[in-house]
């Protein structure tokens, strides 16, 4: 069964199809700049352990247009990888927020995109734009099965005291207003494989997912009890250009004492704070050359991060009430050792020790990162949302088949 992943965004598209339950890629991509000039295409196809790669500059294309050019692309006379798109039975869309109306995977039915529709005030930056998604692909591909699968749905197991803030109880009741939790399927997917090469279906394990976007879980037995991202993606840890948690008093100061209205500190919080605020940069590749240079701004950024890291990983040890293993994903998560060192280093009462070289490489990639002594694993688990999201697209189509 091919499988096609999509995550559209408000200004790109990134594909994957997948041969199910096989896993086996057979091509992906992603279509950037959507609606400015100067778009750009990328297409990989994968086949016989080569991956050709197909780049494209675009003049301006919509999100209709976007995925018209890879609905050509993959049934291409030369460098196609499907004779016909009725080849695809399932498209999974990554969908940001469900609210609390979605805990799980859900076939997608108009009821199900008029209920998305309600949800844009909780995401208005993606969930539009993911809407438009499905709108545009199911004029594509007819003859498949439209999913939908929900950032939020993991963090749905969180209980009250974890969701919950402490405001008058009309506006949870009326406005929805807790902690949604967001990176979800990341989550999911890294916390499984780490709890089955561990052999411990019911492992108590804390996941960081660290890339432009950051955030934190606490999980048991393959449950989410806690997550450091709230209402939306701004709160907890230190991420590229996202402040992390912050006092509230801050936005009042700065509304009331800098002429600023709320839609311009939104923009600030979300896109001119978190590293590149206190630094200048957000590319934590560029942040670690200004290190080397001496830059003592990149320095205390850099230390910031990794503090806010360490303080998550204390509290979520405290929720879990001990803890089996560490688990660092992500795009700096998988490849910022001294990162993962530094957020876990003065550790030891706690148990955790953890060195900058791997002790052990398993055969799926996974590299376990702490001294021989330490009582508790340092994991490195490479994600993968879109296998997860095919997965759960297979997993749902399979209980409705049978």
């Amino acid at each position: 069964m091919k499988v096609f992943v999509i995550n559209c965004g408000s200004s790109s598209i990134k594909y994957r199809l997948i041969d199910m339950p096989s896993t086996l890629l057979i091509c992906s991509g992603q279509v950037e700049r959507i609606g400015l000039v100067g778009s750009l295409f990328t297409h990989k196809i994968y086949k016989d352990s080569v991956v050709k790669v197909i780049n494209k500059e675009l003049e301006s294309v919509t999100h209709k247009e976007a995925l018209g050019l890879v609905v050509k692309m993959m049934i291409d006379d030369k460098d196609g990888v499907l004779t016909s798109l009725d080849e695809i039975e399932l498209v999974g869309h990554r969908v940001l927020h469900g609210g609390d109306l979605f805990a799980s995977t859900t076939f997608i039915d108009e009821d199900v995109k008029k209920q998305i529709k309600k949800l844009f005030p909780l995401g208005p930056l993606h969930l539009p734009a993911n809407h438009t998604g499905i709108e545009v692909a199911e004029t594509l591909f007819t003859s498949a099965k439209h999913v939908s699968v929900f950032d939020t749905a993991f963090h749905q197991s969180m209980p009250p005291v974890a969701y919950r803030y402490a405001i008058n109880n009309k506006y949870f009741e009326q406005y929805g207003i807790r902690a949604y939790g967001f990176h979800g399927t990341s989550h999911k997917y890294v916390s499984q494989k780490a709890a089955t090469y561990l052999g411990k279906p019911n492992a108590k394990i804390i996941t960081i997912h660290l890339g432009n976007g950051c955030s934190m879980a606490a999980i048991n037995a393959g449950k989410c009890l806690d997550t450091s991202m709230g209402m939306g993606p701004l709160s907890g840890l230190i991420m590229g250009t996202r402040s992390g948690d912050l006092d509230p008093s801050v936005i009042f100061y700065l509304l009331e004492h800098t002429g600023m209205d709320p839609e311009e500190l939104q923009n600030i919080l979300n896109k001119k704070s978190g590293m590149l605020g206190l630094c200048g940069m957000s590319d934590m590749r560029d942040i670690k050359a200004a290190i080397k240079s001496g830059n003592k701004e990149a320095i205390l950024a850099y230390e910031l991060y990794a503090y806010r890291i360490k303080k998550y990983i204390g509290s979520y040890l405290a929720v879990l009430n001990g803890i089996d293993a560490i688990v660092f994903t992500g795009g700096i998560g998988e490849n910022d050792a001294t990162m993962r060192q530094l957020a876990t280093s003065n550790l030891d009462a706690l148990g955790i020790t953890c060195k900058e070289s791997a002790t052990l490489i398993s055969e799926d990639g996974i590299e376990e990162y702490q001294e021989l002594n330490s009582a508790i694993k340092v994991l490195v688990v490479p994600t993968n949302e879109e296998l997860e999201i095919a997965q759960q697209c297979y997993d749902l189509f399979k209980g409705y088949t049978s």
